[in-house]
């Protein structure tokens, strides 16, 4: 995640109605990204059960679409610094597509894993790379228009997974084919994102890149890494990106095999989840503006951890649906908060970014495996429970996120 503060120095000039254009065409961006990654996700029950996959199994291979995208974090940015944003969203979306292409034909058709294996981690490397270098054009248009904007991209995002969630559960129960579902979808993102990309600021001349940044020289990495305040942020956001990641890799399978529900049903408590996440991101900035990060961080990690044992525990289905909703809800704030805390002072802003970005989208690395193993000896549903469990001892770290009085030392 890339954030940004208003301008402080002398930025490129450019006609405000060609910033909203580019601001339209990085929140289409978005919301394709989060459609793509969706419909995957939507369709983890059905694909479990046509390669006849354990937990366990499942875990691994859901293993190989978060190793692609955490090493696309090492990548990312320095292909958009040399090549551009545009450039760099139009390759990483084209992954997008063939991985989504690979992954259907790996289940439907082939019915073999390490096929399904190769096309989730092309998924994956091509979603987290597009994932940089949107959030880096979305930084530089926010600059460009001097007020925040980005919480409105990640609800673009937001919207385009309720949107992938739907569309999936609708494919499950009309029978659609996994690998024609996955193929349309790979075509729209693909075409909506080659056009959309036409309207980046670099149709202007701006290199985004440029724009968002504000100290030239040694990136101040290393330093960062030997910071207290910005690796208990580090921490807190592995939290609650595992909040969110589980709910995405499991829920859906942990509800059709706990609560007995159609892979399509699966598919639409998902959906909820996602729906109520988008909720949480577009109120939320009211929230925060009103009660600050701390209370609002303890107030939504607990409705997490509430909603989430709820999900498990409730015995019915209406009451676990009413949890998934708390789950979604409380889960929404957390990783753009996080990522908000580590850019306090800008100038040390990107190298405490990304600190917080490995360590956050480790939780990606960890949780399938972590909640295979669990599903396996104590089945999906029951495995859930690993959300409250970290949880609970991670708000001690909220207060890290509180903002500083005076600047972090460098």
């Amino acid at each position: 995640m890339t954030t940004s503060s208003p301008p402080s120095g002398p930025l490129p000039h450019l006609v405000p109605a060609r910033v909203v254009t580019a601001r339209n065409a990085v929140a289409v961006v978005f919301g394709l990204n989060g459609l793509a990654v969706a419909s995957w996700f939507a369709r983890v029950p059905a694909a479990r059960q046509a390669l006849d996959l354990s937990a366990g199994r499942l875990g691994l291979l859901l293993l190989a679409m978060s190793g692609g995208a955490v090493l696309a974090l090492t990548t990312a940015g320095a292909l958009a610094h040399r090549w551009g944003t545009g450039p760099v969203v139009q390759a990483g979306t084209l992954l997008v597509a063939t991985g989504l292409v690979i992954v259907g034909t790996g289940i439907g058709v082939m019915h073999f894993v390490p096929v399904v294996a190769v096309g989730l981690f092309t998924l994956g490397y091509g979603s987290g790379t597009c994932d940089v270098a949107m959030n880096v054009e979305g930084a530089a248009v926010e600059r460009l228009l001097g007020r925040t904007v980005m919480p409105r991209f990640h609800a673009a995002w937001s919207i385009g997974t309720v949107t992938g969630a739907g569309l999936g559960a609708a494919a499950s129960r009309t029978g659609v084919p996994m690998v024609a579902h996955l193929s349309v979808i790979a075509v729209v993102v693909l075409t909506g994102t080659l056009i959309a990309v036409r309207s980046f600021l670099a149709a202007e001349g701006i290199d985004a890149t440029a724009v968002i940044e504000d100290t030239p020289g040694r990136s101040g990495v290393l330093a960062a890494w030997l910071e207290p305040r910005t690796l208990l942020i580090g921490l807190l956001v592995l939290v609650v990106a595992f909040t969110e990641g589980t709910a995405n890799d499991w829920l859906a399978l942990g509800f059709v095999d706990g609560y007995k529900v159609s892979d399509a049903t699966g598919a639409t408590v998902f959906g909820l989840f996602v729906a109520a996440m988008t909720t949480g991101r577009t109120v939320g900035t009211i929230a925060l503006d009103r009660w600050g990060r701390v209370r609002v961080l303890l107030g939504t990690m607990l409705l997490a951890a509430a909603g989430a044992g709820v999900a498990v525990l409730a015995g019915s289905l209406p009451l676990a649906l009413a949890g998934v909703v708390l789950w979604g809800l409380g889960a929404s704030l957390g990783f753009p908060v996080g990522m908000s805390a580590a850019a306090d002072e800008e100038s040390r802003a990107a190298a405490r970014v990304s600190v917080v970005a490995v360590l956050g989208y480790t939780a990606f690395l960890a949780g399938p495996p972590l909640v295979g193993f669990l599903g396996n000896n104590y089945g999906v549903l029951r495995a859930l429970l690993i959300v409250p469990v970290l949880l609970i001892p991670a708000l001690a770290l909220v207060p890290a996120a509180r903002p500083p009085a005076h600047p972090v030392p460098a």
